[in-house]
């Protein structure tokens, strides 16, 4: 019988231990904000009085208010703690998520998605957040792996659900994030503040203070060196989810069932990859290395998929990016948890999820506007894979050149 410390290696022990499980619990939710719909937006464009032209914005307007809510959430959990900003995104992503299957306006689905946007941004950072208060070292990037592979998981099991949801009527997909509600209440029930502590010593700080050290933390190169390496992972991740469906369908000629078994396989590959995050950093005295070559394959990945001659080559090539992605995000994120004091931890991991939100929102828009242009002169078809080729190129460039500037940085000292 195979026992999970035989695939995620010897401290996913950490399993067993309530906090975590709790907070595997909570990661339940975040990835659904935007994989949820996914197979359904096509649904959506009748009954919702949309066009296909507009019913993407269904994802953007989920992405874009996180961009700026993620770093107040992250101050505000290193004020008065972890748990109460967990509850509340969790209830408040639940309400929003839930309340779209009972309108019939776009507009109105539009602004309830964006306020499920500050739900969102009130849960992922600050999963990632406690996970850096509960654990250090390999078992910190255990613990940030294993909630990746959970994401990945819940990517793959609820869309299903929502692609046999809306076959029975639009709304009901929406009604899934009602999961959300029986959630909070175990948390509410049961989970600790992992820093009462320091949340109590926070409290009596003035928010002024808070902010002017952080801004003496995000001016170190080191730490802004490693948001934005954390942003570029996402260029080739929604990249990918952007112009998958195109590439497989519009160039290489097969169905769009064809194309989601290929962003199955992706989520498949990340979620696999990710359990392993413990594994390869304790093989490496410095993460530098297995990042550089996460990075690699990550890009490398990317342009192959969109350079496929046919879907079993574009296949390997998914598999490549998705390994990359799920390494790279989790070591990444063990990484930034490790930079500040205990007290700006939380603000720190949300600059990080905040520059992860601004790529991902932006990259769509890029993408589409450099496909529009090389069109032109290229013909679409090779304009989509040169579009393609180069944002996994400029993912994989950005972050590499990130990584090495942090490296020959000096460390971060808050006491000059």
């Amino acid at each position: 019988m195979v026992s999970l410390s035989s695939i995620a290696g010897a401290d996913s022990g950490i399993v067993r231990e309530r906090p975590f499980q709790l907070l595997l619990l909570i990661n339940v939710l975040p990835p659904l904000g935007t994989a949820l719909l996914s197979p359904v937006l096509g649904s959506l464009v009748e009954p919702l009085g949309a066009s296909t032209a507009n019913i993407g914005l269904m994802m953007s307007a989920f992405t874009a208010p996180s961009i700026f809510v993620i770093p107040i959430a992250g101050v505000i959990s290193d004020r008065y703690g972890r748990r109460p900003v967990l509850i509340f995104g969790l209830c408040w992503f639940g309400l929003t998520g839930t309340a779209i299957a009972f309108v019939s306006a776009f507009g109105a689905a539009l602004a309830l998605r964006a306020l499920q946007g500050i739900g969102f941004a009130a849960l992922t950072p600050i999963i990632i957040t406690s996970l850096g208060d509960l654990y250090a070292g390999t078992k910190e990037a255990t613990a940030q792996g294993l909630r990746f592979t959970g994401s990945g998981l819940s990517q793959t099991v609820f869309p299903l659900a929502a692609g046999v949801l809306v076959g029975m009527a639009w709304q009901y997909p929406f009604l899934l994030y009602a999961v959300a509600f029986p959630i909070a209440a175990v948390v509410y029930v049961y989970f600790e503040e992992p820093l009462d502590e320091a949340a109590d010593e926070e409290s009596e700080a003035g928010i002024r203070e808070q902010l002017s050290d952080m801004r003496t933390l995000v001016a170190h190169r080191r730490a802004w060196a490693m948001v934005a390496a954390r942003g570029t992972a996402n260029i080739a991740w929604f990249g990918f989810l952007t112009y998958n469906s195109i590439l497989v369908v519009n160039v290489l000629g097969y169905t769009p069932a064809e194309a989601g078994i290929l962003a199955a396989l992706a989520s498949l590959t990340y979620a696999l990859a990710a359990s392993q995050a413990g594994r390869i950093a304790d093989l490496f005295d410095d993460r530098l290395y297995p990042l550089i070559a996460t990075n690699l394959s990550m890009g490398a990945g990317l342009a192959l998929t969109f350079l496929a001659p046919s879907i079993a080559v574009a296949a390997v090539g998914v598999v490549f990016m998705g390994a990359g992605f799920g390494l790279v995000l989790s070591i990444y994120r063990s990484v930034i948890t490790t930079l500040p004091p205990a007290d700006l931890r939380g603000g720190l991991v949300s600059l990080g999820e905040g520059s992860g939100r601004a790529a991902a929102t932006a990259t769509p828009v890029v993408m589409g506007v450099a496909v529009a242009v090389a069109s032109a002169a290229l013909g679409f078809e090779t304009a989509v894979r040169a579009v393609g080729v180069g944002t996994g190129v400029v993912s994989a460039g950005v972050g590499i050149a990130c990584l090495l500037l942090m490296s020959t940085s000096p460390p971060i000292r808050m006491d000059e």
